[in-house]
């Protein structure tokens, strides 16, 4: 069958790939400990999912403005101001169906073919597909180990220029943890402010963080708010990802076209799902707290034991719940090392390659699941790393 070039690149995303793999397994009896999906292992909190109980209960299950109810925006406007110190009217939020009409849709308003879009490798792989499908061509930077995954700026030197309309970043990142620092992003908006290229800023993982650091964004420097779109959204912070709710934060101008592409490709987000919303951006905020401090304890003991296996080390991350050890010590490819891992030890991880080829060496381990089975994996994987 042939299809359109633009889609003829796309491939399935590894978490999702592996997920089933891992339940194939255990609907054959296997006891698989799922360190593969990134999602908070908590159900969503309670207060959030009985605002949505109670909208449906009141009737908010029919059409809405596609760019969201204005109540949300509202309020999402006034939470940038709280959290990121920016002024907002509503008209510069969209919401949309999960986060990822966030990504792929500034790029299609925004990209043509023979421009370039640079993003980050390893990195969430959504990046590199909604680039080719925009018809653009992807411009790879490494995020290096010895430069704690930060961009590597040498690299973005030598690859920004004029044909560059979007950079793309991620931090805190997926699959790395690492957040980029203050100096790094003044780096990258001197350039994007040199050549008139727009900056992508996927921060779905902002309130994640640890040891006391906060995670900047580059909106906030000088010259950047009208040139830089924001991804953000519930999933991750407020254990919400099969509601399928994020928002983009983004110049009015280009809400205007975004919300025209969701208009004719979804439609509207699930009304019910944006009083959940509501709640979750206006209620309490000390279960993200609890949660983040969670985290916090449950990477410490993975990276601890991570480091103890033999073969192994691993970098301590600063944000989002990944872990991503170097297991170049063992000689054998990532994707190999992680089907070698689920069959053997039942312990379900994604390769590093499953996030761009300079992923190669690692694998990306989840640390939202309770602390027993996280030392419970980390035996099987000691044990069947030994074995190689």
């Amino acid at each position: 069958m042939a299809f359109a070039d633009r889609v003829t690149h796309l491939a399935p995303e590894g978490a999702y790939f592996m997920l089933a793999r891992a339940q194939a397994l255990e609907a054959q009896g296997r006891e698989i400990i799922h360190l593969e999906i990134g999602q908070p292992d908590a159900p969503t909190f309670e207060n959030i999912a009985e605002a949505g109980i109670r909208a449906i209960r009141d009737g908010q299950t029919r059409y809405n403005p596609p760019a969201g109810i204005p109540p949300l925006r509202q309020a999402l406007a006034a939470d940038a101001g709280r959290r990121r110190g920016l002024h907002l009217t509503p008209e510069e939020i969209v919401v949309g169906p999960g986060a990822k009409p966030i990504l792929f849709f500034p790029t299609l308003a925004l990209v043509q073919p023979g421009d370039e879009v640079i993003y980050p490798d390893p990195g969430f792989p959504t990046y590199a597909d909604m680039i080719g499908v925009a018809g653009a061509t992807p411009v790879p930077i490494p995020l290096s180990e010895a430069n704690d995954f930060a961009f590597d700026l040498d690299a973005f030197d030598a690859c920004v220029n004029d044909r560059t309309r979007l950079i793309v970043l991620n931090s805190p990142s997926n699959p790395t943890g690492g957040v980029l620092s203050l100096e790094v992003l003044e780096h990258i908006a001197e350039a994007a402010r040199r050549h008139d290229a727009w900056v992508l800023s996927d921060e779905i993982y902002s309130r994640l963080v640890f040891d006391g650091i906060t995670a900047p964004s580059i909106a906030t420097l000088p010259g950047m708010r009208e040139r830089t779109v924001i991804c953000d959204g519930f999933s991750k912070t407020y254990a919400m990802t099969g509601w399928r709710l994020g928002y983009g934060i983004m110049p009015a101008a280009l809400a205007e076209r975004v919300a025209l592409l969701l208009t004719h490709s979804i439609g509207c987000t699930a009304t019910f799902t944006q009083y959940a919303g509501l709640e979750a951006v206006n209620g309490p905020q000390e279960q993200v707290e609890a949660v983040v401090a969670e985290y916090e304890q449950r990477r410490d003991v993975l990276v601890a034991g991570l480091n103890a296996i033999p073969g192994l080390h691993c970098r301590m991350p600063q944000g989002a719940f990944y872990a991503f050890p170097n297991v170049s010590a063992f000689d054998k490819p990532s994707d190999w090392l992680a089907d070698y891992l689920l069959e053997e030890a039942g312990v379900a991880v994604l390769p590093g390659t499953a996030f761009g080829p300079y992923g190669e060496g690692y694998l990306r381990l989840v640390y939202a699941n309770s602390i027993s089975n996280i030392r419970t994996a980390l035996e099987r994987i000691a044990e069947a790393l030994a074995r190689l």
